[in-house]
């Protein structure tokens, strides 16, 4: 079957289910394979490795967000092949992504948990952090290497795969060129600027709210209900792309957990004055950010924990199909298969037997890193570790590939977050609380949180091998370098900025905040000194993703609502509006497919702007905190425009401005011509 491109663009079917029948033909055929990993990509992924881990973590660590490095890097690849003028460098650029991209998803692992060590006064030296971040990136990529063929290729036009496709967008534009180009150039353009005014500048509030109206204040004073939304153009486009089935559903959790369960806990909380479950302050005195935060967001916690294990309970049969296949490949019985990856380039992972052995490889070296720098000696103590290690890393595995899958958000904190309340359960049952329990569990969560934001992270990277046609093998091999690189370059920021400002509030006021180590710190002293945990809400998370899984209602779309803030949440309902509007527009299939797929371009370039915006705006604040030795100096302490940002007048503008920015979306997307 033939199949519709415009130059050297995707096929047709790429982000559609393929008909019965029909087969995805790559971009690279896989009979004529392009050069991938030479020393000019390995080169200069593992550079983009190494600086992107560092300007990560200190982003991370300083306001909690974690920018994803593939699509800065993917543009900086795409960029530099044009200007060096390699031809057919389209294979070397999915390396240098793939090699890159292990940065941000170390750093995600690395920053949840290890500084809440720190925070707690407890020293990490740079080699726990190192090891557990380098021994949690090779189980996240060797866990996910067995489904990889599942994920990609089985359930190819079932998920969106967002990140996926805007990275894929940029890195086929810019080996194509022509209009293509142009469109995403423009989108990253206007998407860049949009987001770098916002945040950087100031110029209009990021995060807007309904508090901005009379009304509004006096709902949220009597109900603590709030709309809140960022009208960043990034996340925006990101919706668009993740289409409205997935948005209205990611949406719906967030509306029950902010308009329905959280007024009712701020009024039943009325009538008791007192705080509940360890809360800093009663219920009456919470704004719906502190309530959510202290309350609603482990009701979703426990939802993405069941959504989790129901998943894997429904895919029980490709988990053992991977062992089976594990087996047959170890033993030698697997010749028809070997036969097929012969055949398909495109097709060829690592051979299982390396996979199991490299496995066991990493959990015995789990095991001595655990004995020897972790629980002093005791055997039973590394033995429990490792054991907790080795079954949640695996069970969640394919949690963190759906969820980056269906909606480009893993929600590796709030696993890492039940990890720590079942490490810590179990330590304390074998005796090793206090201190020594506190590093332990914290280590584990480490080695645990980086192997699910890895297994997120490269399943994108396979996903964007699939449609352009890379050999998975080759990025499966390059990816252990790059997190070595990675793993030891947070190691040492990691290090460098507790020595330097020291983390969390009580280190002063130059500290870095770690919002989410902060977190995971504040959650594991009680635990570990006996002090009660939210059971019950995440109890009711568990029951409510039963409930939705019987109805038929993806259980973890709808936890990942409930469990991200609603501002994330509502400009991804928006583009998924905006992307539906836009496919109905016409009547005509071929008009309003060629619409749909100029308008996933300019979303590609929304995200793609805002990322790398995200990047250069990071750079702007260190360089000028280091210039002025001012550690709480931004671009809009700089610009004067702080107060400003922070008003009313600067709130109404963020929503005229996202008003605007819709219709922008919607008006250039149906700006196609066929023929």
């Amino acid at each position: 079957m033939e199949h519709q491109t415009t130059g050297k663009g995707l096929p047709e079917n790429a982000y559609r289910k393929l008909k019965d029948g029909e087969v995805y033909e790559p971009v690279v055929p896989d009979d004529a394979p392009l050069p991938e990993a030479t020393g000019y990509s390995v080169l200069w992924g593992l550079f983009y490795a190494v600086i992107f881990s560092a300007a990560a973590a200190y982003l991370g660590l300083k306001i909690g967000q974690v920018f994803e490095a593939a699509i800065p890097i993917a543009i900086l690849a795409v960029g530099l092949s044009a200007l060096m003028k390699r031809k057919n460098a389209l294979q070397e650029n999915v390396i240098i992504q793939s090699i890159g991209a292990s940065s941000g998803v170390i750093v995600a692992g690395a920053i949840f948990t290890i500084p809440g060590l720190y925070i707690l006064g407890i020293e990490a030296s740079f080699l726990q952090v190192f090891l557990s971040s380098l021994f949690g990136g090779f189980l996240g990529i060797l866990f996910l290497i067995p489904f990889r063929r599942y994920f990609v290729k089985d359930m190819h036009g079932e998920f969106p795969f967002p990140e996926a496709t805007a990275t894929t967008e940029v890195l086929v534009a810019g080996e194509a060129g022509g209009n293509q180009a142009k469109i995403l150039i423009k989108a990253l353009a206007v998407g860049g600027v949009y987001d770098f005014l916002v945040s950087g500048f100031g110029l209009w509030k990021e995060v807007v709210s309904s508090s901005v109206f009379g009304w509004g204040k006096q709902l949220i004073e009597a109900t603590r209900l709030e709309f809140r939304m960022n009208v960043g153009a990034a996340v925006m486009g990101l919706g668009y792309i993740v289409g409205l089935k997935y948005a209205l559903i990611i949406a719906s959790g967030s509306f029950l957990a902010w308009w329905v369960i959280l007024p009712a806990v701020y009024y039943i909380g009325q009538f008791n004055p007192a705080p509940i479950l360890n809360a800093a302050k009663p219920i009456a005195a919470m704004s719906p950010t502190e309530i959510f935060s202290t309350y609603i967001r482990h009701i979703g916690i426990g939802g993405i924990a069941a959504a989790g294990l129901i998943g894997i309970i429904k895919s029980w049969r490709i988990i053992a199909g991977a062992f089976k296949l594990a087996v047959q490949e170890i033993t030698g019985k697997s010749h028809s298969h070997e036969n097929e990856n012969k055949q398909q380039r495109t097709q060829t992972d690592i051979k299982m037997k390396w996979v199991a052995t490299l496995i066991v490889s990493s959990l015995l070296g789990i095991f001595v890193f655990f004995l020897l720098l972790v629980v002093k000696g005791n055997f039973a103590h590394a033995l429990a570790g490792l054991l907790i290690v080795t079954v949640i890393a695996f069970l969640f595995t394919t949690v963190a590939a759906r969820a980056i899958a269906i909606v480009g958000t893993n929600p590796v904190s709030g696993m890492t977050l039940m990890t720590l309340i079942i490490s810590s359960v179990i330590l304390v049952s074998i005796g090793l609380k206090g201190n020594d329990g506190m590093l332990a569990a914290l280590i584990i969560g480490g080695v645990v949180c980086t192997a699910l934001s890895m297994a997120g992270g490269f399943i994108t990277d396979l996903k964007i091998g699939y449609w352009l046609g890379t050999t998975p093998r080759t990025q499966e091999r390059w990816k252990f370098l790059g997190t070595l690189l990675a793993a030891a370059s947070v190691g040492a920021v990691i290090f460098m900025l507790h020595q330097t400002y020291g983390f969390g509030a009580e280190a002063g006021p130059n500290a870095l905040e770690a919002p989410q180590a902060s977190a995971m710190a504040a959650v594991l002293k009680p635990l570990m000194t006996g002090q009660p945990a939210p059971w019950l809400m995440y109890l009711a998370g568990v029951i409510l993703a039963v409930i939705l899984d019987r109805i038929g209602i993806p259980p973890l779309a709808f936890a990942l609502g409930m469990y991200l803030p609603i501002h994330l949440n509502t400009p991804i309902l928006f583009g998924g509006i905006v992307a539906h509007f836009v496919q109905k527009s016409t009547q005509d299939e071929k008009l309003a497919s060629a619409r749909k797929e100029k308008g996933t371009l300019i979303a590609s370039g929304f995200i793609a702007g805002g990322a790398i915006m995200g990047v250069i705006a990071a750079a702007l604040v260190y360089i000028g905190q280091i210039a002025t030795g001012n550690t709480h100096w931004n671009l809009m302490v700089g610009l004067g425009t702080q107060h400003w940002a922070e008003s009313t007048g600067a709130e109404a503008l963020g929503f005229l401005m996202f008003v605007l920015l819709l219709g922008y979306m919607y008006w250039d997307s149906k700006r196609v011509k066929l023929g």
